[in-house]
């Protein structure tokens, strides 16, 4: 049996190192002795730790995809363009290394060469739409088709196989013409190809980030860092007019977010590359600020 005052003594020490703890923690982040530099290597047993985390909700989130045959011939060729104009920066290919940028991430983005050893198909399809965040890992869905993202999943399933002689061959560019351009893109979405949809404001959110709206603006609802460069969006679905320039409707908003510069030649916004599916759902998300 504990003496009487036994229960006190261990909420109070349980207590005072969860203060200890806290202390700690808040002498590391705000005594800036966490070094973030990426010319610094991860500990080994975080790397690990975080490894294995992400490997485990991977797997989770992946478990009721159903991937299509992946084994036409024409998918993996489409995936090869794709791998090459998407992939080979950041985690290069047989006999190519990676980019500059993919070889100064921390952590490192490995090959893929390998990624069917460690990785079922869904998985793979899982990891290229979504990303991995705070790796450097982006996410696709907005700028891959679905067809797009399972080609790339099927040619990792072959890449193992090809010498670098065949993968130079599998993701070659044809020219078309004196000029030496290809035909069409090697990927990307199709958006031409897809009917639109009613507008999703909840999929418009993720779209906002994607897009990189955040980086300029502040907007409720979206994670960032209270930039300073576009002015916030807070309210905008109630103001008049868009950029001082159309009537606050979904269709003018439409127009601005894909038409900046034909709208206002002299703005400081860039042009996102918004499809316009993508488009009417900002659009929807923007409209609910009020």
């Amino acid at each position: 049996m504990l003496p009487m005052g036994a229960p006190k003594t261990v909420l109070l020490t349980v207590a005072a190192l969860g203060l200890a703890g806290a202390a700690a923690g808040a002498l590391v982040v705000y005594g800036g002795l966490y070094d973030v530099a990426a010319t610094q290597q991860h500990f080994q047993p975080i790397y690990s730790l975080l490894e294995t985390a992400m490997h485990q909700s991977v797997k989770m989130r992946a478990r009721n995809i159903e991937p299509p045959q992946l084994d036409d011939e024409q998918l993996v060729m489409r995936g090869a363009a794709c791998f090459r104009d998407k992939c080979v920066q950041c985690h290069g290919a047989p006999g190519v290394a990676q980019g500059d940028i993919g070889k100064s991430m921390q952590p490192l983005p490995g090959p893929l060469v390998d990624a069917r050893h460690h990785w079922k198909p869904r998985e793979l399809y899982w990891l290229t739409k979504h990303g991995i965040r705070m790796s450097g890992m982006p996410a696709w869905e907005f700028r891959l088709s679905e067809e797009d993202l399972w080609s790339v999943v099927a040619f990792m399933a072959r890449l193992p196989d090809l010498t670098p002689q065949q993968y130079a061959e599998a993701t070659r560019v044809e020219p078309t013409g004196a000029q030496g351009v290809p035909a069409r893109p090697a990927c990307g979405p199709a958006a031409a190809a897809v009917p639109l949809r009613v507008a999703d404001a909840q999929r418009g959110a993720l779209a906002l980030y994607q897009y990189a709206c955040s980086a300029c603006h502040t907007i409720p609802g979206i994670t960032g860092s209270s930039p300073n460069v576009g002015p916030p969006l807070a309210g905008i679905g109630s103001r008049s007019l868009i950029a001082g320039k159309l009537t606050n409707t979904p269709d003018n908003m439409v127009r601005w977010l894909r038409d900046t510069h034909e709208v206002d030649p002299h703005t400081a916004m860039p042009e996102m590359g918004v499809s316009e599916q993508d488009a009417r759902d900002i659009a929807a998300y923007l409209a609910a600020l009020r």
